[in-house]
């Protein structure tokens, strides 16, 4: 079998062609993400353009509904450019998958609002981010062992992390790209036309890419493999039948992956959607507060990235995980604080309490032309207010605030303005601060903090993934096999986060309840991490797992 590190070592790299390489790859990955992620970072006009409904609740929900097709359609992304990518070589496949990124992206920028062309809005929405997801199912598992077979043994964990920072980067280029058009453009006119101008801007974005990576050569490993004819004949098959590669997809899935992006989209993500949602704080100011948060955090992944080839790939991951079961719960309540102290005092010092028959809400009842009851409309509008509630049965529909009743009016039962306008002024009166918050330096800074340790926890758990994962596969399967696991993690552990969180919120009253899941698929996640992920700090490309 041709031998990997006999390649390598043929010649070392030059500085001038590892520049190339890094930064052709993490380029492409930034403009990939930033193309995925602008979709999110508008949640806020995405839902009441392509699926308005009345309902904040529900629009918010089939935004991070749709977002999670996205998501859901990455592995079989995976599966089929991984093939490709096996079969016919790293560098093509990723040509071809940000080019699919690209157009899909403009095109989200084109699509009229549900109001001008109805049903057919949200069914085009959620066509174009089934293309993304097949994209971004093979843009990950290329640009990063494209990189790592470029990149000599000693520095393989720092030169990788340049691909996982570019994930974070495509996010800040999100909120940056925002930033810059709300500068430029008129507010009114951003929320009715300017929105699109961030999606048709991809256009731009594929054409840099595709001329940074045309220059680029294939990788020396796959040119060998296939100069020997050892490519797979079954790349996607074999990544299951090869001698040991079902635990190395078992840990990657779970021990890897299911830790890494639960805890990347609970810190931007999340984070994103508390202060833009229940804390009510300015979008503008969110915007900020997300770009230089998330682009200090990127300087981390190659920290780690750095630090992970002198102590091994394992430690960090081990290392994160563990702080984030620690740090989650209490920094998302630090947000809460910081962010509005009027709402988080409020809820502490004057317990909201709705009574009533079987009372509960059902998140998508207008959607699915269910019948929401009263006290289900009730609890609904306390969800969407950020307002956390005990309940309890009575024979009759009661809210009360500190033990005293705040009388429901009967028009507030058929009219959901009057019903959170009215249930809004009776909370005021308790000090439950429903207006736009204006934060001082003080607090921003705060927040900041909080944000950039979540940030720092997401480096330490992402920041060697790309070569940890390219030294667990075998070279002819590799993209296949980690490509696999790693997006059926990410899209559907990681991806459908913010719906699954989301929907708790909904069903609990508890703004903080969504947590839970991240902090379940981490307990989890740390056990087989613990258990499987190998202990040394570097492996050869070419070795067998």
């Amino acid at each position: 079998m041709a031998s990997e590190a006999a390649i390598a070592g043929q010649r070392e790299p030059t500085d001038k062609e590892i520049r190339l390489v890094i930064g052709a790859s993490s380029a492409g990955t930034i403009f990939e993400w930033y193309d995925f992620f602008i979709y999110g970072t508008l949640f806020y006009i995405i839902g009441p353009t392509f699926f308005p409904s009345g309902n904040e609740t529900l629009e918010i929900l089939m935004v991070w509904a749709t977002f999670a097709i996205g998501f859901g359609f990455r592995p079989v992304g995976a599966i089929l450019f991984g093939f490709l990518g096996d079969k016919l070589g790293r560098k093509y496949t990723f040509l071809v998958t940000v080019t699919l990124m690209g157009i899909a992206t403009a095109g989200v920028g084109l699509i009229p609002s549900a109001e001008t062309i109805g049903l057919a809005a949200p069914l085009i929405v959620i066509f174009l981010r089934i293309l993304q997801g097949l994209a971004l199912g093979g843009e990950y598992g290329g640009a990063a062992i494209y990189v790592a077979e470029h990149a000599p043994t000693e520095k393989r964990g720092y030169y990788t992390s340049y691909i996982q920072a570019s994930v974070a980067g495509g996010f800040v280029l999100s909120i940056g790209v925002v930033l810059a058009c709300r500068f430029l453009i008129p507010e009114q006119e951003f929320n009715d036309w300017g929105w699109r101008v961030p999606f048709l801007l991809s256009i731009i974005l594929l054409g840099i890419s595709l001329w940074m990576r045309l220059k680029l050569n294939e990788s020396p490993v796959f040119q060998a493999m296939k100069a020997a004819g050892e490519t797979a004949k079954n790349p996607f098959t074999e990544s299951f039948t090869y001698p040991g590669n079902k635990k190395r997809i078992f840990v990657a899935l779970f021990g890897i992956t299911g830790i890494l992006t639960t805890i990347w989209y609970t810190a931007f993500f999340s984070g994103m959607s508390l202060l833009r949602g229940p804390m009510n704080v300015d979008n503008l100011t969110v915007d900020l507060i997300l770009f230089f948060s998330g682009l200090i955090a990127m300087s981390f992944y190659l920290i780690v990235g750095k630090w992970s080839d002198k102590v091994g790939r394992k430690k960090p991951i081990i290392v994160g995980a563990l702080l984030a079961l620690l740090l989650l719960f209490p920094s998302f309540w630090g947000l809460g604080q910081l962010a509005n102290p009027g709402l988080s005092t409020a809820a502490e010092a004057t317990p909201v309490r709705v009574e009533g028959q079987a009372c509960s809400t059902d998140p998508f009842a207008e959607l699915f032309s269910r019948e929401q009851s009263d006290c289900g409309k009730v609890l609904e509008t306390l969800i969407a207010a950020g307002v956390a509630y005990e309940l309890s049965q009575g024979d009759t529909l009661k809210l009360t605030a500190g033990g005293e009743e705040i009388v429901i009016n009967q028009q507030w039962l058929t009219d959901g303005k009057a019903r959170s306008n009215g249930i809004r002024d009776g909370l005021s009166q308790y000090g439950f601060d429903f207006n736009k918050q204006e934060l001082g330096v003080a607090s921003i800074l705060g927040i900041v903090a909080i944000l950039l340790v979540l940030g720092v926890l997401s480096a330490l758990t992402y920041g060697s993934v790309a070569a940890l994962l390219a030294e667990m596969f075998p070279p002819k399967i590799r993209y296949s096999s980690m490509s696999i696991p790693y997006h059926i993690g990410a899209g559907y552990l990681g991806g459908f986060l913010p719906l699954i969180a989301g929907y708790i919120v909904a069903r609990s009253g508890d703004i903080y309840a969504g947590l839970w899941y991240t902090w379940v698929v981490v307990a989890f996640g740390v056990i087989i991490a613990w258990w499987g992920i190998p202990s040394d700090p570097e492996a050869a490309l070419d070795e067998d797992r």
